[in-house]
């Protein structure tokens, strides 16, 4: 687990929880646990001591996916309806499009390990408000102050915010947006990890150790070994 390698990363792990594109817990997250390859933790605590020097402490939303919970998100991009979360997550990409835009897919290195889904938070950001079921939704576009009040510093976008917006190198995205994913970029660059164009917050490990390997143990503690 990313805690027992460095417990000073704040974590948020979304598909543990209703908060996510799909509106539910996927299949296979047993707990809300972010569990990575120790080559891939490693490189991470190194990250968040270059992060701590510049102010800031990482926040992770996702690492290692099962197998069953990728197998989950394709059953339910396949599915027609089911969109309850649509206004929040892709707002202007309509749901059949997730696949050839990119957003959706299979397989996915994060069954692998070594991938991460991650943001910056200020050092000094109070904790979050929960998400509460039911809340009304914003969609993940809309400036920072308006939509969901993630403690992350402004990205520009939401997490998983499956529109261009969110692409890494948009253009559209104001100064401090763009400042802030350049500084997650070249930290995370520094220590071996490399992004996903379409998603600022998501990096892979360059030396992963298990690479085409799709894992399917469930996340939680008796996954660890």
């Amino acid at each position: 687990m990313l805690s027992d390698v460095d417990d000073r990363i704040r974590t948020d792990i979304r598909y543990a929880t209703a908060h996510n594109f799909v509106g539910r817990p996927l299949v296979g997250y047993t707990e809300p646990l972010c569990l990575l390859t120790r080559p891939a933790a490693e490189a991470l605590r190194k990250v968040q001591d270059a992060a701590l020097a510049e102010g800031r402490t990482l926040k992770v939303y996702d690492c290692y996916r099962p197998q069953p919970a990728v197998d989950d998100i394709v059953a339910w991009a396949r599915q027609p309806g089911q969109e309850q979360t649509k206004a929040e997550f892709h707002p202007h990409v309509a749901k059949s499009d997730l696949f050839d835009k990119g957003y959706v897919g299979a397989p996915t290195a994060h069954s692998s390990g070594s991938t991460v889904d991650l943001t910056l938070v200020d050092v000094n950001a109070p904790s979050q408000a929960p998400y509460r079921p039911g809340q009304r939704l914003v969609p993940c576009t809309a400036p920072a102050g308006e939509r969901f009040a993630d403690d992350s510093v402004d990205m520009g976008t939401g997490f998983d915010c499956f529109d261009p917006l969110a692409h890494t190198d948009s253009p559209r995205i104001g100064p401090e947006a763009r400042a802030n994913r350049d500084l997650l970029r070249k930290l995370m660059a520094r220590e071996g990890f490399v992004g996903y164009d379409n998603e600022w917050w998501h990096y892979s490990y360059r030396d992963e150790p298990y690479p085409n390997t799709y894992f399917d143990a469930p996340v939680a503690r008796s996954s660890v070994g």
